[in-house]
């Protein structure tokens, strides 16, 4: 929100935004007066189909929002050319990619601006809520810190309408701590995640697919399953966690309901609503924990 109030978008302006993603990317985009424009994703990375932007994109579109959602990096190429084409703002929620690569550059790079979660259970994770904005331009760094703090730029001097969006100084103090060990904790997710992609052979499950020019950290390892309901029952029962992320795609949300989707519209995200199961995935994981996680999902018939 911070980012795209810096960047002057508002009310009358399009945002464009992945169908498959947590609803507060949407939010973000209606918190600054903006209308978000759902594009469907890659049914293989879950991530926002770059082939499918441009027939989103009018006169009212101001930027595109890629979400490098689950920790897996979006292919980024096509996605910056067609924002430097139609002269578009590009910000990235990085919010469950802390670290991840693609193409050998970290996410969160390679737009105008990007935007980090530090909640506590993200890769790099405050002991309360936290978070970041990240750019390339000092004059968009300036004006988000402004936004962020009243809309001030010194001591009860407030050149915009902002708000109160600071980082507090505890959660700062355990980032700071925490973030020498991101690469450790990434590298630790990303042998679990070897070990599912080697491990499970039910046929009945869909595994992530890991794009060659990307680095994923495995945020979460999602699953996909037609028989998903039945496959967490089986799960729960031997004591495995389990989640759905996220079992109703946004634009069934009655909190969008006034943008006049129905079921069916977006047929790739509500696919993956219906079928994702994600799997424990994090940090310290031993090998007996992931065998009995891969044992127990391949004995699922």
């Amino acid at each position: 929100m911070l980012s795209m109030k810096a960047l002057e978008i508002h009310a009358g302006d399009e945002v464009i935004i992945p169908s498959n993603t947590f609803i507060a990317t949407a939010l973000a985009v209606t918190y600054t007066g903006a209308t978000p424009v759902f594009v469907e994703p890659d049914i293989k990375t879950y991530d926002i189909d770059p082939g499918k932007i441009e027939e989103k994109i009018n006169d009212k579109t101001k930027a595109v929002i890629v979400v490098h959602l689950y920790g897996q990096p979006c292919v980024m190429d096509p996605i910056v050319r067609i924002c430097k084409k139609h002269n578009l703002f590009l910000i990235e929620d990085c919010a469950q990619a802390h670290g991840a690569t693609y193409k050998g550059k970290r996410v969160g790079s390679f737009g105008d601006a990007a935007g980090f979660s530090f909640y506590p259970g993200k890769n790099l994770g405050a002991l309360g809520d936290a978070g970041a904005a990240t750019t390339n331009s000092k004059e968009i760094a300036d004006k988000i810190r402004a936004l962020g703090n009243y809309g001030s730029d010194y001591k009860y001097h407030h050149i915009y309408q902002g708000n109160n969006s600071r980082l507090d100084e505890l959660q700062a103090a355990f980032l700071t701590a925490k973030l020498p060990s991101l690469d450790k904790v990434n590298d630790n997710r990303r042998a679990t995640a070897k070990k599912y992609l080697d491990g499970i052979k039910n046929p009945e499950v869909i595994l992530p697919y890991v794009n060659p020019d990307t680095n994923p950290v495995w945020h979460l390892f999602a699953i996909r399953c037609k028989r998903r309901d039945e496959l967490k029952i089986f799960l729960n029962s031997k004591g495995i966690g389990t989640n759905e992320h996220y079992p109703i795609p946004m634009h069934e949300q009655e909190a969008y309901k006034d943008l006049g989707f129905k079921h069916g519209d977006f047929p790739i995200a509500e696919e993956i609503s219906d079928t994702e199961l994600s799997i424990p995935m994090y940090y310290g994981m031993t090998d007996e924990e992931v065998e009995y996680v891969i044992d127990s999902i391949n004995l699922f018939c």
